[in-house]
């Protein structure tokens, strides 16, 4: 009688993949865009940051190896990916058993259930970020960390202070009708979540990803036209509630969702014309949804809902270039 594989010990099948990790280069061109980001959130609010980050990416990775080890494939780079999104997207205050619940919620319902790496219709890590959003909405949206400020940051500290807990974010402050101050927003030495807090930092990150070619520029340019557009004329028709386009612009998850959420390969759509209709009603609807509805913050709703119409876009633009085609010119 043989033995046993190692993993067929831990009910992963009996034919083990030959590799168990596969790395593809476009996926680690994305991870290292997003990088200066993570870098940011040890600077801003210690090194418990980094450990939740370590967290999701075992538990994302494990995961989806449950999945992929089974049929005998490795796992692939891009959970990488959805796990440093998931984790950047977070208050730094998250429990660990949260963050974890989140990202296996998001790369199994979010991606596996649909054939794996290549077939999912939603974004795996806006589909886990939304589960614990809604699942645990206290915990996701009452309680964040205001930053270290100067010197080594959190570079020497687990965490801030107990009494640093702070119940307003940027976008808090302006739907309240407060200034937040241009350079905080920049810099990011203010409260939110882990990663996207520093503008400029996601913006370098962003640039990259587009620059190699790892991001479809169309998706992230269209995103920063339809919110930038939809919040100048909610600006210049007096609704009270709009503050500052390039503060609300620069608050919150915006950017980061812009460079490194919308642009997601798989759950986006390949045709240019789709492309700019896509990116462009995913900032117009994200404005739209700070300023008139309930939740400060609006990119991953925007995102899985127009995920929804991802076939239907394209299927219509398809049957118009066709249309015209026929047309005698």
């Amino acid at each position: 009688m043989k033995p046993l594989a190692p993993l067929s010990l831990l009910g992963l099948g009996p034919k083990p993949p030959k590799k168990l990790f596969m790395i593809q280069p476009m996926m680690m061109k994305v991870i290292y865009g997003l990088l200066p980001c993570l870098a940011a959130s040890v600077y801003f609010f210690g090194f418990r940051a980094l450990a939740v980050s370590a967290v999701v990416l075992v538990a994302g990775v494990l995961a989806e190896a449950m999945f992929t080890w089974r049929q005998g494939k490795p796992v692939t780079s891009a959970v990488f990916v959805t796990c440093a999104i998931f984790s950047l997207s977070l208050p730094p205050t998250v429990p660990f058993w949260m963050a974890a619940v989140g990202i296996v919620f998001g790369v199994v319902f979010g991606k596996m259930v649909f054939g794996g790496f290549g077939y999912n219709v939603y974004n795996p890590a806006m589909a886990g970020r939304c589960f614990v959003y809604i699942a645990f909405p206290v915990a996701l949206t009452n309680t964040w960390w205001e930053p270290f400020h100067g010197g080594p940051g959190g570079l020497t500290s687990w965490g801030p202070a107990v009494d640093a807990v702070t119940r307003a974010t940027p976008l808090h402050l302006l739907r309240a009708g407060q200034d937040v101050p241009l350079q905080s927003l920049f810099f990011g030495n203010i409260s939110g979540s882990m990663g996207e807090t520093s503008a400029l930092l996601v913006l370098l990150g962003g640039v990259y990803i587009i620059a190699v070619k790892s991001a479809p520029w169309r998706l992230a340019v269209s995103c920063l036209l339809g919110g930038g557009v939809t919040s100048v004329i909610l600006r210049a028709a007096g609704v009270p509630s709009m503050p500052d386009p390039l503060a609300f612009l620069l608050a919150g998850s915006f950017l980061f969702g812009a460079f490194f959420v919308v642009t997601e390969p798989v759950s986006g759509p390949k045709l240019k014309e789709a492309q700019w209709i896509y990116g462009f009603l995913i900032g117009a609807l994200t404005i739209v949804l700070r300023v008139f509805g309930n939740f400060s913050e609006g990119v991953m709703f925007c995102v899985l809902f127009m995920n929804t119409f991802v076939p239907v876009l394209e299927k219509a633009v398809k049957s118009l270039k066709q249309k015209r085609a026929r047309q005698p010119a």
